[in-house]
């Protein structure tokens, strides 16, 4: 795994020394910071189930997605920081209530800490279905580390031009490293595996969130996975966008999806053959649940572990 004291775990490679306290563009330390954990009844049916997907909300992010809907915790750092073997309690709590699976939101920053931990429980005995859910910035090698840990990879698929990535994300290189990494997720795991409870316990699971005025993206993206990888991938086709933070005054970011952008990605679903997965309906609200706010209070609070 690679080193913080020049940390390049994502493909943004700032080599800054984080046991010297110096911080990237994440801003991520050398402790996990912590938003929110507990069970998500908010995820795909197939990793939420009955008693909840076991998720933990990291603080900090790799991009700086300009409509995030969870920017207080990945741009302002809201959150808390525990040590390892808090983290490490907060996942074998988890596990005692029963959570199907652990599902980690934005780990990259934090993957040595997140593997760290996995080794101290699988000494005690303890072992779950390990969810990566991620934003697809990744470097691919990194995914070949860490692919013996993850069980699921939740990926998300956001853009397909550069030039949208660098405006709504931050970032310059979005498109070429997701899709390489997603290659190599795909590689590593193939198409999406149920227990006989029908819940998720390996594979990949692609996210794609159409974005106003750029469904035409998301259908170069589902054009892609088939030319790439095939049909086989199991898709979570969301109509969800809301504007906020620093897209509610932004052209075309401002406004909720069109009917015709909608149906425009659908068709291409339907017309590619994808067969598996979920599409969201047109006109579904957006869920604080997806965010983790609807958790009992006192979750993600370390102290309450």
């Amino acid at each position: 795994m690679n080193d913080l004291s020049e940390c390049r775990l994502c493909p943004r490679e700032c080599g800054v020394d984080r046991n010297a306290g110096e911080v990237g563009f994440c801003k991520a330390g050398v402790q996990p910071e912590i938003y929110r954990y507990g069970p998500h009844h908010g995820e795909e049916p197939v990793l939420s189930g009955i008693s909840g997907s076991g998720t933990v909300f990291f603080s900090r992010c790799t991009l700086a997605c300009i409509y995030c809907q969870n920017y207080p915790i990945s741009q302002l750092g809201e959150g808390e920081t525990c040590s390892i073997d808090e983290f490490t309690g907060i996942l074998e709590m988890l596990f005692k209530k029963g959570c199907h699976n652990w599902n980690f939101v934005s780990p990259t920053p934090w993957m040595p800490m997140i593997m760290e931990a996995l080794d101290v429980l699988k000494g005690k005995g303890l072992e779950l279905p390990v969810v990566y859910n991620t934003s697809g910035y990744e470097k691919k090698e990194i995914v070949k580390e860490i692919s013996h840990k993850v069980d699921v990879w939740l990926v998300d698929l956001r853009y397909s031009e550069e030039k949208t990535a660098l405006e709504a994300s931050g970032v310059s290189d979005y498109v070429k490293n997701t899709r390489s990494a997603f290659e190599e997720m795909w590689r590593q795991s193939g198409p999406l595996s149920l227990d006989e409870n029908g819940l998720a316990v390996g594979g990949l699971i692609c996210r794609i969130l159409i974005l106003p005025g750029h469904a035409d993206e998301a259908v170069a993206n589902l054009e892609w996975i088939s030319k790439t990888v095939g049909t086989d991938v199991a898709l979570s086709v969301m109509a969800q966008y809301t504007p906020t933070y620093r897209a509610i005054d932004r052209v075309p970011w401002e406004r909720r999806l069109t009917r015709d952008e909608y149906d425009l990605v659908i068709d291409a679903v339907e017309r590619l053959g994808f067969d598996q997965g979920w599409l969201q309906e047109f006109g579904g609200g957006y869920s604080k649940e997806l965010a983790g706010f609807r958790m009992k209070p006192g979750y993600g609070r370390v102290a309450d572990n």
